[in-house]
């Protein structure tokens, strides 16, 4: 009989950071793996799942230099510190969303202690990896919470509502970016009865945003509308469709109370959406979510954390936003995990083998050495 693999799962030290990379629900489904399963005291509180939950779940929890005693795989949120992973096994498995662009250093670092760094942001956008990615998952919650946040902020009403005292208008919100986070956007703010539009620079989502009752609002006849790159993901525009799409944007941007901004590109800044002179256009009291601020934001003059007021607009964003929405945004995440684990689960092995596909597009370091060929070019 192979020995079981044993699974650490540690709490968030980041600032901010409420959420856990287990839940009572996986630890026990990895318990049935095969696994033995180690959570650090504490590690779910903010999220709701408490020590006693993970120990009946079949867990041992304890302090972090339990836990990590002997560890084949590190569960992590966000990338741990590499320095705060004595204990582990040679070549321990550390399995994160590791930001390695932004990180670099901490992925080096990773390497220098001989662990394997699996970043899960970088898992493929293929259909069999679905139930793991974890950019779908948090990105879902992310485009529900800015709504509901925006919606806070604007301080009216968001359906159009007849009184005897007269009529409300139902306010009209403009999301920018249709990836997973907006579509989510568009159907919470369309759920709240608000009057929708959306646009995006690939233009396969025109039927998307249709579907969900909004109106598409796209520069036409202008190169660059396409906009979509490897896997899925948005690319960036061109110089000139850039150009066109500032005008078609200044003048809609103007009639619009609320503005959800989404649009990010993987390992680079945000792409700026929305100017200084095009927020002065707007009516006051008229919100902008910035769902890329902790990217660079796509919005001029906005801060991670803060409520900004220009030219009487407010602009906000969350540097981590599904953190907001911790107990479903871990439960989530947490099952990303387990289904990228148990999709790979060797019985015969003990525990699981990746293969070429998956592997080599999310492994980041091994044997030493920065393997990725996205951090290699």
């Amino acid at each position: 009989m192979p020995q079981s693999q044993r699974i650490a799962v540690l709490k968030e030290t980041a600032r901010g950071e409420t959420r856990v990379s287990a839940s009572p629900e996986t630890v026990k489904k990895l318990v049935a793996l095969g696994a033995e399963v180690a959570v650090e005291a504490g590690a779910g509180a903010v999220a709701s799942f408490s020590d006693e939950e993970f120990r009946n779940a079949g867990a041992q929890v304890g302090p972090a230099s339990e836990v990590l005693s002997g560890a084949d795989i590190v569960f992590g949120v966000q990338g741990p510190d590499p320095a705060a992973l004595s204990g582990v096994k040679p070549g321990a498995w550390v399995v994160a969303i590791m930001d390695p662009f932004g990180q670099r250093e901490r992925v080096d670092a990773y390497a220098a202690a001989g662990l394997e760094a699996l970043s899960m942001e970088f898992m493929p956008r293929i259909t069999r990896a679905q139930s793991m990615d974890v950019l779908s998952s948090q990105s879902n919650l992310s485009g529900y919470k800015a709504v509901i946040a925006a919606a806070d902020t604007y301080g009216r009403a968001f359906p159009m509502m007849m009184t005897a005292a007269g009529t409300v208008s139902a306010a009209k919100v403009f999301v920018m970016g249709v990836g997973v986070a907006g579509l989510q956007a568009i159907a919470t703010a369309r759920r709240l009865g608000a009057q929708v539009s959306a646009t995006d620079v690939r233009a396969a989502t025109r039927e998307q945003i249709l579907s969900l009752g909004a109106k598409p609002i796209f520069v036409e006849n202008v190169a660059g509308i396409e906009g979509e790159g490897a896997g899925g993901y948005a690319t960036e525009m061109s110089e000139e469709y850039q150009k066109a799409q500032a005008e078609l944007v200044s003048s809609h941007i103007a009639k619009q109370d609320i503005v959800i901004t989404t649009a990010l590109i993987p390992g680079r800044a945000a792409p700026r959406l929305i100017s200084d002179v095009q927020i002065a256009t707007m009516k006051p009291g008229s919100v902008i979510f910035d769902l890329a601020v902790a990217q660079g934001g796509n919005v001029e003059g906005s801060v991670p954390d803060q409520v900004v007021e220009k030219h009487g607009v407010k602009i906000m964003g969350y540097s981590n936003t599904p953190a907001h929405l911790a107990a479903d945004a871990s439960a989530l995440y947490a099952r990303n995990l387990f289904n990228f684990l148990s999709a790979f689960w060797d019985k015969e092995q003990g525990g699981p083998v990746l293969d070429e596909e998956i592997g080599d597009a999310i492994r980041l370091t091994q044997g030493g050495k920065v393997v990725n060929p996205r951090l290699l070019a």
